[in-house]
């Protein structure tokens, strides 16, 4: 079996915690400079481009500024950093709850999203983090969505990631979450939900279609008071926003959600007041590095059980 070259490390630092773009030039003949290639794949434009490279922010794998003259190369890589966008600051922090050579485990805010993406960059849990704790490797296990509060697993090594996203994707860590959401006597708790979610690209919502069951979660109920109730959930499966439909489609739609059931006017940047009513409580796994078992609960409080009228105002 012929062994795959190696990705080089990259030759540029990381920038306010996140790291720079790495292209890697593809096979073909299409394009006589490293220059051309970068304009017809880039969405910046020649002028940014060329801007880039004559002020030598576009580098090679040895960090040397490459010019516009520079023969394409299939297979060459290189780095540049991008413009970060303008981000409103979350006003909440990131709270280690547990540190070790391997993992970091923190207690993520609303409205923070986990990894760089998008409009969501620098205003990122993994970025924060990186600063934070001065860990410029630290790569997160997996995702929470951003509306989405509670425990998250970020592992230190890189040549340890495997290993831990491996107990996500095989299913061995015990996930449970907690929401708030309206009290409807009639419904039938605890019950297990079975449905076929989908979630189609650029399109917010997700939604339930027929066929077989690809989305599995509990619901039970904890307590009641005023017409909310605070529910147990826990997802067995885990498809996009899988508890949030599963919630709606039993008529207790979490509160705070501007997806379910109704997608509703996009919330304004800077808006913080009411958060999503969904916390990921409880994260238990055993470490696939040192074999001890690992059960980790989130400290914080869902304010539309704990103070309604403070959330809802």
């Amino acid at each position: 079996m012929r062994r795959r070259n190696p990705t080089p490390p990259s030759p540029l630092p990381q920038r306010d915690g996140v790291d720079p773009v790495r292209v890697k030039l593809p096979a073909g003949d299409a394009w006589a400079t490293v220059r051309d290639h970068l304009v017809a794949r880039l969405a910046a434009g020649a002028g940014v481009i060329d801007g880039m490279l004559d002020a030598g922010q576009i580098v090679d794998a040895a960090g040397h500024p490459v010019p516009r003259d520079m023969a394409y190369v299939p297979g060459m890589y290189v780095w540049f950093h991008r413009d970060l966008p303008d981000e409103v600051r979350v006003p909440f922090e990131v709270d280690v709850i547990y540190r070790d050579q391997h993992v970091v485990v923190a207690d993520k805010p609303h409205f923070l999203a986990t990894t760089p993406r998008g409009s969501h960059v620098a205003e990122t849990a993994l970025a924060r983090l990186r600063k934070q704790l001065s860990l410029p490797t630290l790569g997160a296990a997996h995702r929470l969505d951003r509306l989405t509060a509670g425990v998250m697993l970020f592992i230190v090594r890189p040549e340890e990631r495997g290993a831990y996203q491996s107990l996500f994707r095989d299913r061995r860590v015990a996930k449970e979450y907690e929401a708030v959401a309206p009290y409807d006597p009639a419904l039938d708790l605890p019950r297990t939900v079975r449905s076929r979610i989908v979630k189609e690209p650029g399109v917010m919502a997700a939604r339930e279609v027929e066929g077989e069951p690809n989305a599995v979660s509990r619901v039970e109920l904890l307590e009641h008071q005023a017409g909310r109730a605070r529910y147990r959930l826990v997802p067995h499966t885990g498809q996009t926003h899988q508890l949030r439909v599963h919630m709606s489609a039993l008529g207790v739609p979490i509160l705070g959600d501007p997806l379910y059931p109704v997608v509703t006017d996009p919330v304004a940047a800077g808006d913080f007041r009411r958060p999503l009513q969904l916390l990921a409580r409880v994260l238990e796994f055993t470490d696939p590095i040192t074999g001890c078992d690992h059960r980790f609960v989130s400290r914080r409080v869902l304010r539309a059980w704990s103070s309604y009228d403070e959330w809802a105002g």
